[in-house]
């Protein structure tokens, strides 16, 4: 961040940018695991191997939720998207 002669800091749009995908990239690499130990407690329990039945539910339920999360996000920043390209200039 470079310092303005307020005093204050800003980003350049370049960092801002980065910054924002940085955040993203880390933000689905989250979901992504998430849904995968998911699917391997699932495939345990397929198994019949010796798992407690809530600790699958909660792994599922908390990859459900950050999927469901991800997806609105995603919703929103395209809404946000095209009402700024309604915008006339």
């Amino acid at each position: 961040m470079k310092p303005s002669s307020s005093g204050t800091s800003f980003r350049t749009s370049g960092e801002a940018q980065q910054t924002f995908k940085t955040w993203l990239n880390d933000a689905i690499k989250e979901v992504n695991e998430a849904q995968s130990a998911s699917a391997k407690v699932t495939e345990k329990v397929a198994r019949g191997e010796d798992i407690d039945l809530h600790d699958v539910m909660i792994t599922a339920q908390k990859a459900s939720i950050s999927l469901q999360t991800t997806v609105e996000v995603r919703n929103k920043a395209i809404e946000a998207y095209q009402e700024i390209m309604r915008m006339q200039v």
